[in-house]
């Protein structure tokens, strides 16, 4: 049975966004999964939501503390596919080097994601997402029901032209000086 999974932010006994990972789970599986979340303290949580087409499997509470990033490295696959977020990651994993931090897929001359969050770039000062992201992650999709980011056909060259980069995910929304990571 496939094993999918959902990343939570979760900080002062306050669960973000509840509503956006709900509607990802619904368009994963077709349907509404109940569950109730109980943060043990007032710590900052990344809370790992795992289910399958009929049930939630476990909910676990993992304290949080942000990946340093000092650099990208560009990973070129036209065959990658992560539409859900699958509990098996393997086909993202094999990717990660020792040699870089994060990496960036490229696939069909395009920007997708890095290996954990949706990424945005800024040229010109707005902010662009790629129109086709490897997973339609909640905090890019808050972000675009905001107006805050508009989705485009990110090529090599434009990210080279950015001024800054940003990771977005349930758990950080980060900016990086492009120059300082390539």
């Amino acid at each position: 049975m496939i094993k999918y999974f959902e990343t939570i932010r979760c900080e002062n006994g306050i669960v973000y966004y509840l509503d956006y990972h709900k509607k990802r789970i619904f368009s994963t599986i077709g349907k509404n999964l109940d569950f109730i979340l109980n943060p043990p303290d007032n710590k900052l949580y990344r809370i790992k939501v795992i289910y399958t087409k009929d049930e939630v499997c476990d909910i676990s509470y993992y304290t949080y503390t942000p990946k340093k990033i000092k650099n990208f490295t560009l990973i070129f696959d036209d065959n990658i596919k992560y539409n859900y977020k699958y509990l098996n990651r393997d086909q993202i994993d094999k990717y990660i080097k020792d040699k870089s931090d994060e990496i960036i897929f490229i696939k069909n001359g395009y920007i997708t994601d890095t290996s954990i969050a949706n990424i945005a770039i800024k040229i010109d000062d707005i902010w662009l997402t790629p129109k086709e992201p490897l997973l339609y992650g909640t905090t890019r999709q808050r972000y675009l029901d905001n107006k805050f980011l508009k989705e485009a056909d990110i090529t090599v060259e434009m990210l080279k032209k950015s001024e800054k980069i940003m990771t977005l995910n349930a758990m950080v929304v980060k900016e990086y000086l492009k120059q300082d990571y390539f």
